[in-house]
């Protein structure tokens, strides 16, 4: 025989069974078959078992009444299930950062604790992981965006996750590290650069603004040489493989993913956003040093137009380290606002591009459309202020006010 307490409506019963056990049921919503869900609660004693009652109740208040169909989990468990489910509906590239942070500091930090157990202190040891081991913060900002995502999607699975957790501060606000370089310094690169045969592709980085993976993916069916124009409409990609370093298991790609495949991984993938697909103009001299790579670049048979030297695509990190040759050559570094100096990045040559339409003037709808932004606020974050163009915006004004001839 059990004893039933008495109890008012919707607030749940409690009970002793024939083993002596102290239970406690609630409802909690309905199943997919459109029966009533029940919680049921077991303690040795009834203040026990009234008090995980009373934090079932609180926590359906709270989150809804799924917050209580899964049982607990550990938060490697959730996170594999939630990669496997994340590599189908986002780019290969954010697959891969995910899987990263995740393998690489999640898992190994908080991996073996369960989701319902989580206190804030452990989200805080994740990034107290990676701060020890010397990275960035920016890279600490994407890893705790990125468990945010998975706690926040277990949630909505059904798994409970206290609320303090999900609401835990994230490493802090830092600034890009990136920055544009002067016109000088942007002059004394190219002046390096156009004396390499293939001084076209750097002409392209820093004039036309071009994203390190549209200039290695662009072929030559979309430069038009005549009318002088460009169709950014491809980048080329790796693709990361459905089983690590395993070419027969095929690539991972989300659902509705444009892409084609070159060589090996390689694939061309289209842009994030509609806007980075655009026609743009040729400045007279890259067209003329186009026409000339023409006859004297590699062959390639994929049609790239800055291929590695035996027509196969060039690799990012290839690309890259040709960059730093030619800032090396140039005696051409960043100064960092600790006052240490570091050599250029390449896709600081997007930003210079950037840089240099605005001191001449452009407006910034005009530089989204020749950078490929999809908002003017994208286009912001690029329009770094030169010295020399706000001492001339300060003497416009001083000239105003009467304190200059």
């Amino acid at each position: 025989m059990f004893r039933l307490k008495q109890r008012s409506k919707g607030t749940g019963s409690v009970y002793q069974n024939s083993r002596g056990q102290w239970v406690a049921s609630i409802e909690a919503g309905w199943t997919a078959s459109g029966r009533r869900r029940r919680i049921t609660l077991k303690a040795r004693t009834e203040a026990l078992v009234r008090k995980r009652l009373a934090g079932a109740q609180q926590r359906i208040a709270a989150e809804g009444p799924t917050a209580q169909k899964c049982g607990s989990i550990t938060v490697k468990r959730w996170a594999d299930r939630w990669l496997e489910q994340r590599q189908r509906i986002v780019r290969p590239g954010t697959y891969v950062s995910d899987r990263s942070g995740v393998n690489r500091w999640v898992v190994p930090t908080i991996g073996h604790l369960r989701l319902d157990a989580l206190v804030p202190a452990d989200i805080r040891k994740v990034a107290s992981a990676q701060e020890d081991a010397g990275l960035a913060l920016a890279t600490m900002q994407r890893t705790h965006a990125v468990l945010g995502k998975i706690l926040s999607d277990a949630v909505a699975e059904g798994y409970r996750v206290p609320q303090n957790v999900r609401e835990a501060g994230s490493p802090g606000a830092g600034h890009s590290p990136r920055q544009s370089l002067s016109a000088a310094a942007a002059a004394r690169i190219l002046a390096v650069a156009i004396t390499r045969p293939d001084a076209s592709r750097w002409v392209a980085a820093l004039v036309e603004g071009l994203r390190p993976a549209e200039a290695l993916g662009l072929t030559w069916d979309m430069v038009d040489l005549d009318a002088e124009t460009m169709t950014l409409a491809w980048q080329l990609k790796a693709l990361p493989y459905v089983e690590f370093r395993q070419p027969e298991s095929g690539f991972r790609v989300p659902r509705g993913f444009e892409s084609r495949q070159i060589h090996g991984a390689y694939h061309l993938v289209r842009p994030k956003t509609r806007a980075g697909s655009r026609v743009i103009p040729l400045v007279p001299w890259l067209a003329e040093a186009l026409t000339s790579w023409a006859d004297c670049a590699p062959p390639s048979p994929c049609g790239l137009v800055w291929p590695r030297s035996d027509g196969n695509p060039q690799s990012a990190e290839l690309d890259r380290r040709q960059w730093y040759e030619i800032a090396e050559e140039a005696k051409v570094t960043v100064t960092l606002p600790d006052g240490n100096s570091r050599r250029p990045l390449l896709y600081e040559a997007r930003h210079t591009a950037a840089t240099l339409l605005l001191a001449n003037g452009i407006d910034e709808t005009t530089i989204k459309a020749v950078l490929g932004h999809s908002s003017v606020l994208s286009t912001q974050s690029y329009l770094h202020t030169d010295d020399e163009r706000t001492r001339a915006a300060l003497a416009v004004s001083a000239k105003m006010v009467g304190l200059c001839r």
